[in-house]
């Protein structure tokens, strides 16, 4: 019997990843603390933040059956500090002319919190990607920065968006920099729920 999937996230991006593979889902946005104090790595952080967000929904659910609450959390690195989303369009443009040229690292955590035949289980991971910027001109920074499609996003570009062309080079799994690593996914839930793709995957469309 397919768990309940609930997503504990208000991103589009990872709701329309989990639509993408015809998953049966529901959406619950945590409203958890995402304050950190002191120096955490990125990993740890990520993994911390994913953790939060999924205990916050599944502390207020009542369900008897299976069921699987999935919280996420990505950052980009930059080897030095941790770029979360722009505070604003100034601080969007410094932070993409910041990265021209370079690499950089986007980390995406992923906990998720459940019960499976009356097995209550908690796991947390992270994924690391390695991305690497083309040498950006000033000009074609701006326009994209106008464009709006920065501001809600980790590191101030989308890779799935506009942001795609400034990427000349890609290490690892793509959809961990959309926001959803699905490979650290499916085996999270094949090592700790037992479930393979075929019980999740596709659910809706049938």
């Amino acid at each position: 019997m397919t768990p309940k999937f609930i997503l504990a996230s208000n991103s589009p991006r990872r709701r329309e990843i989990l639509a993408m593979l015809g998953m049966d889902f529901t959406v619950i946005v945590s409203d958890c603390d995402e304050n950190i104090e002191g120096e955490i790595s990125p990993d740890a952080l990520v993994r911390e933040l994913a953790h939060r967000k999924a205990q916050a929904v599944a502390e207020k659910l009542n369900i008897k059956g299976d069921y699987i609450v999935l919280g996420s959390d990505t950052v980009v690195w930059d080897g030095k500090r941790v770029l979360g989303k722009p505070k604003d369009k100034d601080d969007a443009y410094n932070t993409l002319m910041s990265l021209s040229g370079k690499e950089h690292s986007v980390f995406t955590g992923i906990a998720m919190i459940g019960r499976i035949d009356g097995r209550e289980i908690v796991s947390a991971e992270a994924e690391e990607t390695k991305v690497v910027f083309a040498k950006l001109g000033e000009g074609e920074v701006r326009y994209y920065v106008d464009s709006n499609e920065p501001m809600d996003k980790a590191g101030s570009y989308g890779i799935q968006g506009f942001g795609g062309i400034f990427v000349t080079e890609l290490h690892g799994d793509y959809y961990n920099v959309v926001g959803l690593p699905l490979s650290l996914m499916r085996r999270m839930l094949a090592r700790d729920f037992g479930l393979t793709a075929d019980d999740y995957i596709g659910k809706e469309r049938k």
